[in-house]
């Protein structure tokens, strides 16, 4: 028979469980985009905690006197859940990085679209390479190991006790911009080889046939081999999409790990 029972002090530890899962799921991958709609993520985020809460077998929190005491309880879940979310969604900002680098490379940065996942301007390659891998994300199932992964913390750290070492977080910072810049030239790097090679036959064009203006004319071979690599290479998304991958779980895990 199941029971029902709820006392004060398990609504005050479903609370706090309630806040570091809805903090998470504001800030982590594919759950914080702006196309989910907010109820979803309420809804969500409530039967998650209420799954939490009903697996734990002891519903223990630090011992406070005031409401300021359990307002310091609620402020120190809501900082881990943002924390533990920012880091894996931070690798996003490598997809970025590679579309600008196309873009700029193609000739259309000035081109920009509006996000609708995060509601920002972004570039059209940007924007290519943002569907595609979030297409990935979806089928490879790696939004439920951000789940499995947020549920963990709960064991790793338990409620109303979680540590924030600036060291440590500061150094998992510095890890992860180490491999930003090179993930992202993994990504655009046949973009950026292509245009290499049209900017050097550009050249011995220009000294072969002074007469023919490959200002103009360059811009449309650069664009068209340009597009021509993107539509190519768009195959190796799902293989290059295992860098990012990886560098989220490796984000995620060492934000985790910091608060310990």
């Amino acid at each position: 028979m199941i029971d029902f029972s709820f006392t004060y002090e398990d609504l005050e530890f479903f609370l706090l469980i309630f806040v570091r899962i809805s903090c998470f799921v504001v800030t982590a991958p594919f759950f914080s985009v702006n196309n989910v709609p907010r109820r979803f993520k309420a809804g969500f985020s409530f039967f998650i905690s209420y799954i939490v809460f009903e697996s734990m077998p002891i519903h223990d929190i630090p011992a406070y006197s005031t409401v300021y005491g359990y307002a310091a309880l609620v402020l120190k879940e809501a900082i881990a859940g943002l924390i533990i979310g920012f880091g894996a969604n931070i690798c996003n900002s490598v997809i970025n990085l590679a579309g600008r680098l196309a873009d700029m490379e193609i000739g259309i940065s000035m081109v920009s679209l509006l996000d609708p996942t995060t509601r920002e301007q972004s570039g059209f390659t940007g924007v290519l390479y943002q569907y595609s891998i979030m297409l990935v994300m979806m089928a490879t199932n790696l939004h439920h190991y951000f789940i499995r992964a947020m549920v963990e913390t709960f064991t790793l750290i338990p409620i109303g006790r979680p540590v924030f070492a600036s060291d440590k977080i500061m150094t998992v910072i510095m890890q992860y911009l180490n491999d930003y810049v090179s993930i992202a030239f993994r990504i655009c790097l046949p973009v950026v080889a292509t245009i290499m090679l049209t900017n050097a036959v550009l050249g011995i064009l220009v000294k072969t046939a002074p007469q023919i203006n490959m200002f103009s004319v360059g811009i449309q071979i650069k664009l068209f081999a340009g597009l021509a690599v993107l539509m190519i290479t768009i195959g190796v998304l799902p293989s290059a999409s295992e860098f990012i991958f990886r560098e989220m779980r490796v984000m995620m895990t060492a934000m985790i790990r910091s608060m310990t």
